[in-house]
Parts: structure tokens; C-alpha cells; sequence
């Protein structure tokens, strides 16, 4: 069974940065191409990055190029998603998902991003 759990979320002020973490197992992690995918509430959701299995293939949304850097650690099967220069427009749950593109359903809980002075 495919387990992601995503953490680091939280309330930060803009121009702050945060660390996201998915920390997955049920599936080969190291041989797996990941995404990042956020939702807003009532809206869709947003592909946001994908990597590839050994990090050196990495793919962004042009609403977060320049801000946000996905990297991974296979050795302890966890996705990050480094956001930095943060704004208001980026807040939303955010997802790891195993796979490329936006998934038909989240296997995790996400994370809150919240941006507010």
C-alpha cells in the first residue's frame, strides 16, 4: 500500500521560506518518479514539480520557477520541496504524490502552506 506523509507546512510570512518533506513507503521510492501538487480550498488541483527517480531530472510550474526547489534523499525515501521568496498566492494544501502529473487522488493528508503578515 502506497504511504506518503507530507509535513513542514505552517504560517510564514511573505518573503519567509519553508521545507516540505513526503516521506514515503508501500512502493520502490529510489525508482520512482515524484510530483508536488497543491490545492487551494474550492479550486483544483495544481501540479507544482516533478523529479525524477535519481533527482537530476526536475520539472516546475512557472508560477513557482525561481522559488521553489524539489530534491530527494532515496537512501531515506523522502521527497522535499525547498520554497523560498514565499508569497501570498502560493498558499494552499500541499501534496507529494508517486507518478507525473496530478493524480486522480492524494494518498496523503498534505500540508498547509500559509503565507500572512
Amino acid at each position: 500500500e502506497v504511504q506518503l506523509v507530507e509535513s513542514g507546512g505552517g504560517l510564514v510570512q511573505p518573503g519567509g521560506s519553508l521545507r516540505l518533506s513526503c516521506e514515503a513507503s508501500g512502493f520502490t521510492f529510489s525508482n520512482s518518479v515524484m510530483t508536488w501538487v497543491r490545492q487551494d480550498p474550492g479550486k483544483g488541483p495544481e501540479w507544482v514539480s516533478t523529479i525524477g527517480a535519481d533527482g537530476v531530472f526536475r520539472h516546475y510550474a512557472d508560477s513557482v520557477k525561481g522559488r521553489f526547489t524539489a530534491s530527494r534523499d532515496n537512501a531515506k525515501n523522502t521527497l522535499y520541496l525547498q520554497m523560498n521568496r514565499l508569497i501570498p498566492e502560493v498558499a494552499a494544501v500541499y501534496y507529494c504524490s508517486n507518478g507525473v502529473g496530478v493524480p486522480d487522488f492524494f494518498a496523503g493528508q498534505g500540508t498547509q502552506v500559509t503565507v500572512s503578515s
